[in-house]
């Protein structure tokens, strides 16, 4: 806690009026890391036009990759606190059902139709954009564009 105050330029007793532990903490930064990353999430297939409607999705994962707010969810994911845990679990969830409704909406432009549910697809994409955060993490100068596009040549093949 005092390393958080130092950080933020604040006192050590304003810190732990806010938070009155190390779990309150990490749980209020699981949920106001959580609800950005669902805001944008929300907000990136709004404006996919149908004939870049792929650009316009990898534009979005390559922009949250980069953020890092992934990476932080996933770390916090292992938290030894059952609120901590519970709160990633809660995001997590939401983030799921998100992105299995962005997979829909795709296959929706294109004019397909998954021949397996829109959210196991979804399952498939929120792996995938954990993997590649922690690539990132490790390899930033990669490019992760042709993994997107192996991962979404495969996913058309699950389609009618």
């Amino acid at each position: 806690m005092g390393d958080v105050a130092a950080q933020a330029g604040v006192s050590k007793a304003l810190v732990h009026y806010h938070f009155h532990d190390k779990d309150s903490l990490l749980q209020t930064l699981v949920e106001e890391v959580g609800v950005g990353v669902l805001a944008r999430a929300r907000h990136a297939v709004e404006s996919e036009t149908t004939a870049h409607v792929l650009d316009n999705y990898w534009a979005w994962i390559d922009q949250e990759i980069g953020r890092g707010d992934l990476r932080v969810l996933i770390s916090l994911a292992e938290y030894d606190s059952e609120r901590v845990r519970s709160a990633s679990r809660r995001i997590s969830e939401q983030f799921r059902d998100e992105l299995g409704e962005h997979t829909a909406y795709i296959f929706t432009q294109l004019g397909l139709t998954p021949r397996i549910p829109a959210a196991m697809i979804g399952d498939t994409v929120v792996a995938f954009m954990q993997g590649l955060s922690i690539v990132h993490a490790l390899h930033p100068e990669r490019d992760a564009r042709p993994a997107f596009d192996v991962l979404w040549l495969a996913l058309l093949t699950l389609t009618e």
